[in-house]
């Protein structure tokens, strides 16, 4: 079936769209197969709005009833388009059947489920090319990289036909003691095929972080010798190592009488083994639905709106993955033992407490360049399913399947570590919320599909553009930058004390009137920083550096600071 044929009706006239901080305008929509366009048509100069219709996550709509029935003269209809960026627009439309016609075609278009007839397929802009690489970097090169993996590590391509594991990219790094054949055996213990990869290879002191998916133990206690051989050889010479399981101790005993289990210290003598509960899926996605429930109703009172934001949990599970992100830079930067990170399927909250973890320790993953390679590494071609995970976000009527917020939770945790530390990142907060609207709905194809496997049998590479090298742009990145970064060798300490973590303004009250107010006053302080930067020089900054990385101060308080230099 052709997109085209989704269209039931292509334009109408007379339509009035109401938006945030606007007044109504009334003009002229269209419908195409990948984008809603309004346009206010007054002269050539005209107003235009062009929402994706991948964004859309909702639609509501009502009609005019007369009598019990819709009225076939003079009617009209109200549809509610909610974004998947926690927009929220009406359009009014002249006539009854052609409101819901036009629903319906943006229902049908907005759920499209195969992945080449998604707009990256179609994006061709006049700037870009498809030639060339696709991507920051690939396994190989970040390999090639890392000098200090070079005498106890190697790349291995054992999973190059993706055969070993669907969700692992073509090419993995693992110990040069340890042979395919022993990968192989390896994979099988380990829940998808997720056997332990290294992750990251701290600068200071040689130690590793290690993510996998749990061990198929059983409830017959299985063992794998093969699986035990390969994490003593991550800790050779070590005298120990730490699992770090994302889940409650009675979570794992149970995951045994469905196949699951954990390392049992009688087969990893070397290994001593936390749990850190984190809850996951299901969970977490209707967190996020009731947290943007409560940012959405602006009736509520200060208590009442307290405490809606408190029983969404949303910010307890931001707190559990800054803890636990801090207990394995605790193991790596102070103990000097390597860890390996593991959930169940290995796929969420591992990748996301494992790039937490690297960005806390390592400066290179603080620059904007080096954020998103470890994005690209940890997340795109680590395997997490974001078509999965991001078919809806917090205002879908469907029925809840895989959905799940993890990215968006871990550009959370981001942010409140750039708030605490605002001369440690180079990028700004608005990469963040770039990221967070694109990971639901891209002109790029970096974050479609499930894993690497299904992006080369798509031939995602071949026929889409890459959204990081396009933010990679000279012209692009200024608009990340962070004008107050000085780059530092220090590990940063993000506080999780329940008064150190705050709810992302810039994100979950986005579209109100509190949010274009402080997006207004954060230019004005980003024009003074840079005004102040060119008259009195970097010294003073790189002072005021080392003061934040050491003990925490409020973001408000470093403003403070600045408009007195």
């Amino acid at each position: 079936m052709e997109l085209s044929e989704h269209i039931k009706t292509a334009n109408v006239e007379d339509v009035t769209l109401r938006r945030p901080f606007h007044p109504a305008l009334r003009g002229t929509l269209c419908v195409t197969s990948h984008h809603l366009l309004f346009s206010d048509g007054k002269d050539e100069a005209s107003w235009q709005l062009l929402i994706l219709l991948k964004n859309i996550d909702a639609i509501e709509k009502s009609v005019e009833i007369l009598f019990g029935y819709p009225r076939a003269v003079g009617s009209s209809g109200t549809i509610t388009i909610k974004c998947k960026d926690l927009l929220v627009l009406q359009l009014e439309i002249p006539g009854m059947e052609e409101c819901l016609n036009i629903a319906s075609s943006i229902e049908a278009l907005s759920s499209l489920e195969s992945v080449t007839e998604m707009y990256p397929f179609f994006y061709r802009p006049s700037h870009l090319t498809l030639s060339g690489p696709w991507g920051l970097s690939s396994m190989e090169q970040y390999y090639k990289q890392t000098e200090r993996l070079w005498d106890r590590w190697r790349i291995s391509t054992v999973n190059s036909d993706y055969s070993v594991c669907l969700s692992y990219p073509s090419a993995v790094i693992v110990p040069r003691e340890v042979d395919d054949d022993m990968l192989i055996r390896s994979a099988r213990f380990r829940q998808g095929g997720r056997f332990p990869v290294l992750s990251y290879c701290h600068h200071r002191n040689g130690m590793v972080i290690m993510r996998s998916s749990q061990p198929l133990t059983g409830a017959n206690k299985k063992s794998c010798k093969e699986d035990e051989l390969l994490l003593r050889a991550v800790i050779d010479g070590s005298k120990l190592g730490y699992i770090i399981d994302l889940r409650s101790a009675q979570q794992a005993q149970q995951a045994r009488m469905t196949g699951g289990g954990f390392e049992s210290k009688s087969c990893y003598s070397d290994w001593k083994r936390f749990h850190r509960h984190h809850e996951r899926g299901k969970v977490v996605q209707e967190s996020l639905i009731k947290l943007v429930e409560a940012c959405s109703d602006p009736s509520h009172s200060v208590d009442r709106w307290l405490s809606k934001l408190e029983n969404s949990k949303w910010l307890s599970h931001v707190h559990s993955a800054l803890c636990t992100a801090g207990l394995v830079v605790e193991c790596v930067e102070r103990d000097g033992h390597s860890v390996l990170v593991h959930g169940s399927e290995g796929t969420d909250n591992t990748l996301l407490v494992s790039s937490l973890a690297q960005l806390i320790l390592d400066p290179a993953s603080r620059t904007v360049t080096g954020f998103l390679c470890l994005l690209e590494r940890e997340w795109i071609q680590a395997g997490h399913p974001f078509q999965q995970r991001c078919a809806h976000s917090a205002y879908s009527h469907a029925r809840l399947k895989q959905e799940c917020p993890s990215f968006l939770l871990l550009l959370d945790c981001v942010w409140q570590v750039w708030r605490q530390f605002p001369l440690a990142l180079e990028f700004s907060e608005a990469l963040l919320l770039r990221l967070a609207q694109e990971v639901y709905a891209s002109n790029y194809g970096t974050f479609l599909c499930n894993s690497e496997q299904e992006r080369c049998a798509a031939g995602v590479k071949e026929n889409t553009h890459c959204l990081f090298q396009s933010l990679l742009r000279p012209d692009i990145e200024e608009q990340y930058l962070n004008p107050l970064y000085e780059p530092t060798d220090l590990v940063i300490w993000p506080s999780v004390h329940p008064q150190s973590l705050q709810l992302w303004t810039g994100l979950f009250l986005r579209w109100t009137e509190y949010a274009q107010n402080m997006e207004e006053a954060r230019e004005e302080v980003w024009s003074i920083v840079k005004e102040h930067r060119e008259q009195a020089g970097p010294d003073r900054t790189n002072n005021m550096l080392s003061t934040h990385c050491d003990t925490l101060t409020p973001f408000e308080n470093l403003m403070d600071e600045l408009t007195i230099l």
